[in-house]
């Protein structure tokens, strides 16, 4: 087994880390929405002033790969990760504009060992993205696999 820097057994239910200080462009966010979400208030400052948004923001979809970004960054590259079933829950709370400094909380939700399969653990964690001044634009919750350390121990 490769050695990682976190496995299963080090994240406990109620832990909560914050991470991460990634800073959204403009021209990243004209960018991915003219790849992927080429609605006007993604792609065009002047049109979107006269959206119900406002001024330009960033689609969802990139919202998310941000926060994905912040994530691996922030711990996921250092952890024995087996993958994830899915993600249970995922709410964009505000617009994401130009300017914005992400950061994202890591709240440990629950974990258990996997019934199939000894060497791998699951674990809910609820992941909170935040601009420089405290405002909420996204929460996803979601379950990770994760290898144990120790196969052989209990629920450690």
């Amino acid at each position: 087994m490769a050695d990682y820097k976190y496995y299963w057994e080090d994240f406990a239910v109620g832990e909560v880390a914050t991470f991460g200080n990634f800073e959204v462009t403009r021209e990243e966010i004209i960018a991915f929405a003219s790849e992927y979400d080429p609605q006007p208030f993604h792609t065009d400052e002047e049109l979107a002033k006269k959206s119900f948004i406002g001024s330009l923001c960033a689609s969802g979809w990139h919202t998310s790969a941000m926060v994905m970004r912040i994530i691996c960054d922030g711990y996921l590259l250092d952890t024995a990760g087996m993958g994830a079933p899915g993600v249970e829950e995922s709410k964009w709370r505000a617009p994401v504009r130009p300017g914005d400094i992400l950061s994202v909380t890591r709240e440990c939700l629950d974990r258990r060992v996997s019934k199939s399969r000894p060497e791998m653990g699951l674990t809910t964690f609820r992941h909170s993205a935040r601009n420089q001044h405290g405002e909420d634009k996204m929460i996803m919750t979601g379950t990770m696999m994760i290898a144990r350390r120790d196969p052989t121990a209990g629920e450690g």
